[in-house]
């Protein structure tokens, strides 16, 4: 039996003072995240902000005709719910959980009550919000300016970077929906990922055998977002680049 998260897998409340740790730490509350499930909708109200530990959380905005194009990844580095302490009660994205896990939530009115001190929260929630926004801006460049390929790989680089474990549960239409492409296009790419020696392939299960390349065949868009992350979340534990293979995160297409 796997042991329960802990409110410090998240990497945002490990940072927190043992003060503000302990004025908020009694209210979190830890939720299942099921794959595909839906944690905000499109302009309804927000009534908590959640912390991923083990999940991964994909930020989508649908269109009227039903099709959709993820525009962020947040995982364990950060926070969903970043309307509600700036002013906001709702968004026209929707949340959509990409890998499944946990997360810590908090009440909307107590992550205001600590927000308004003007204190650590307060500063940690506005450089993440930062990053965010360029993960946001990227996504868009990349998805106009870039191949199916390199934003499979981009794709990949944000999945691994916020994983607690080692595997992603998804299928290619999953994850075609996601990046606004077709499941043909996905399978293609993960040929090619796979021919070139950077992934194996079999089964549904796909591992990364070769990070530093994977990291070459990505667009710029993957190294923009992670330079201005380590930057601005100066908290997030260093990324070592992992020899052995048996211990690589995988994903399940």
């Amino acid at each position: 039996m796997s042991a329960k998260p802990q409110p410090q897998q998240n990497h945002l409340l490990a940072a927190l003072s043992p003060d503000v740790q302990g004025r908020l730490f009694p209210y979190l509350e830890l939720v299942p995240l099921p794959l595909r499930a839906l944690l905000y909708e499109s302009r309804r109200p927000m009534r908590h902000v959640y912390f991923p530990t083990d999940s991964i959380v994909s930020l989508q905005y649908l269109m009227e005709n039903g099709a959709s194009t993820a525009i962020s990844v947040v995982g364990n580095e950060g926070l969903l719910g970043i309307t509600l302490f700036l002013g906001g009660e709702s968004t026209p994205s929707r949340s959509l959980v990409q890998s499944a896990g946990y997360a810590y939530r908090l009440p909307r009115l107590r992550v205001k009550e600590e927000f308004n001190r003007h204190g650590q929260l307060l500063m940690l929630m506005l450089r993440y919000t930062q990053a965010l926004i360029t993960q946001v801006s990227q996504t868009a460049v990349c998805n106009r300016h870039h191949s199916i390929d390199q934003q499979i790989c981009r794709w990949l680089l944000l999945s691994m970077d916020r994983l607690s474990h080692n595997h992603l549960t998804m299928t290619q239409e999953f994850i075609g929906n996601m990046l606004g492409v077709r499941r043909e296009g996905v399978t293609q790419a993960a040929l090619k990922l796979q021919q070139l020696g950077v992934i194996s392939y079999s089964r549904g299960l796909i591992k990364v055998l070769d990070r530093p390349k994977l990291e070459t065949l990505s667009c710029e868009c993957y190294s923009v977002v992670k330079k201005e992350t380590d930057l601005l979340l100066h908290y997030l534990p260093q990324r070592h680049v992992i020899t052995n293979t048996d211990s690589i995160p995988t994903a399940k297409l």
